[in-house]
């Protein structure tokens, strides 16, 4: 059992809160807040997502996430990692951009003249 100091939502006790309480008061705040109804849990992905994007492995994400093993974090979100393509297609890229501004500098020395 995980102690409250882990829960996002602590309730009576010290526990979390049943999940009706949870769903009624984000629903409330949702609707408050004058924005398109969303799930909390979508939050959850969002989080996910952005750790991916920012480059973290996925042992990083299993663990911000509190999976049990890399296997589940990598069944909802591998095809949020880069794979070879996508990798092969960067390195591509950037390739021939320091290919285009090392020929570009001597032309625009050349111009300034």
């Amino acid at each position: 059992m995980r102690g409250a100091e882990q829960w996002l939502f602590i309730g009576s006790g010290g526990n979390p809160p049943h999940g009706n309480t949870i769903h009624y008061c984000w629903t409330k705040t949702v609707a408050a807040a004058g924005v398109e109804p969303f799930k909390l849990h979508d939050c959850r992905h969002f989080f996910a997502s952005g750790l991916i994007a920012e480059g973290c492995d996925v042992v990083t994400v299993q663990r911000a996430l509190g999976h049990h093993s890399a296997t589940v974090t990598l069944s909802t979100y591998a095809h949020l990692w880069p794979n070879a393509e996508d990798r092969t297609r960067a390195a591509t890229s950037s390739l021939m951009q320091q290919v285009s501004d090392a020929n570009a500098a001597p032309v625009r020395h050349a111009d300034a003249q």
